[in-house]
């Protein structure tokens, strides 16, 4: 089972967002830290950024991680589709 470690810019936006959508990402980053490959999360790389995974939260909002040598998951950032995959 993959660690998982918060990157600073993931932490700021998941505090920006509402208590709703925290609880959602929450339960999300249980299941990546269980099974990455988890159907619900419909995980996939980004275009163009090697090495950068997406993970869905629901329909709206995407939470992005890389995967690293020791098999450590770094969350990166979490917002809205669009927005959290434009610098991912």
């Amino acid at each position: 089972m993959p660690k998982i470690k918060f990157g600073k810019r993931f932490l700021k936006s998941f505090a920006s967002l509402p208590k709703s959508v925290q609880e959602k990402i929450k339960k999300q980053i249980l299941l990546l830290a269980e099974n990455p490959r988890h159907p619900s999360l419909h995980t996939k790389p980004i275009q163009g950024a090697p090495g950068i995974y997406e993970a869905r939260v629901d329909i709206n909002y995407r939470m992005t991680y890389e995967r690293q040598a020791d098999d450590t998951l770094v969350l990166r950032v979490v917002g809205r589709h669009d927005r959290a995959l434009k610098k991912p």
